[in-house]
């Protein structure tokens, strides 16, 4: 039966007015890599709060690192009918399936933090991670002895994790040229899988082996595996004697800063990008599209995106930043 252009339109009128009124509560699914590390405990936490306030629900799937699990998850965040997908993948280049479902239920997709690659996602929101790179190899090239090559350790995040090249991308905007001109040499580097600190570790002993004791600086690309580093450093009697990076401002982290056996941090002020997060996520669910300034391509498409500003910290500074912000207290520091 052909309808009427009057009658075909009050049709579509009535299913745009019974589809916006569904979404006066919006469920929102939020699949996570993993919650083994307390900065995604806190994004989490701070995401589902600020759904909440806006009048939402949060259903949290963790995949505790494992693609099928993740992918999995997604499909039952799929079957469940939410209204808007929130991704934080584990391996940015396995999730175009699990996209692509997303896509075929007409679902909106969130890439949270790190990128989602060659799939139509609608948003991507995260923090400069190149900048995060540039910070932590900056505070290192700093601070390095000028008056012979400083000899440096690299240990990088997870290799399926597109953060972490981007990362190293920005460590290399520094270092590279140092390198170069014979100012730094490199005696070892590797990536830390699924961002273990526990490989942390074993890249560092099998730095030490292999490069001796004589060694200025490790520029470790988070906090985990700076930790892992670290426990290497201690073991031999280096703790607080060679230079070490971070990221993420976990609390063990700042907590080795104030003892002196990790140099700095990278702070990454979570409660902005949650909460923008959330805002994108039930504005989408709502039908409104968020206009952004800034768009990046991730092989699919030019997906419109936010970076978050980042923060050096270490001891000089740690006050006026993850004290003053209420992201850690002064007591938790002692």
């Amino acid at each position: 039966m052909k309808l009427r252009p009057s009658t075909a339109l009050a049709l579509l009128l009535a299913l745009a007015t019974t589809a916006f009124a569904s979404k006066e509560k919006p469920v929102i699914g939020l699949s996570l890599d993993t919650l083994k590390e307390e900065r995604w405990q806190r994004d989490r936490d701070t995401f589902t709060a600020a759904v909440e306030k806006l009048g939402g629900t949060v259903k949290v799937q963790s995949a505790n690192s494992d693609d099928t699990v993740q992918v999995r998850n997604i499909e039952s965040l799929i079957s469940l009918g939410v209204d808007v997908l929130v991704i934080v993948p584990h391996n940015g280049s396995a999730m175009t399936r699990a996209v692509k479902s997303a896509n075929d239920a007409k679902i909106p997709v969130i890439s949270y933090d790190r990128l989602i690659l060659n799939a139509s996602i609608d948003y991507y929101l995260s923090f400069d991670n190149i900048k995060v790179g540039e910070a932590q190899a900056a505070y290192a090239a700093e601070r390095l002895p000028k008056d012979r090559p400083a000899r440096i350790v690299r240990l990088y995040g997870a290799p399926t994790d597109n953060n972490a090249k981007m990362f190293k991308q920005g460590q290399d905007n520094i270092l590279n040229p140092l390198i170069a001109a014979g100012k730094i040499e490199v005696v070892h580097e590797d990536w830390a899988l699924d961002w273990k600190p526990e490989n942390g570790k074993k890249i560092m002993n099998a730095a030490l082996t292999k490069a001796g004791r004589n060694i200025d600086a490790v520029v470790a690309s988070n906090d985990g595996i700076a930790g892992g580093a670290i426990q290497a450093l201690t073991e031999d009697g280096l703790a607080g004697k060679v230079l070490v990076t971070g990221q993420d401002a976990d609390l063990a982290a700042c907590q080795r800063i104030q003892r002196g056996t990790q140099a700095m941090t990278v702070y990454k002020p979570l409660k902005n990008l949650a909460t923008l997060a959330a805002q994108v996520a039930v504005d989408l669910a709502k039908g409104k599209k968020p206009a952004v300034a800034s768009t990046l391509d991730n092989g699919a498409k030019q997906v419109p995106a936010v970076f978050e500003k980042v923060i050096s910290v270490d001891k000089s500074n740690l006050a006026a930043t993850v004290i003053a912000d209420g992201f850690h207290s002064a007591a938790s520091l002692r």
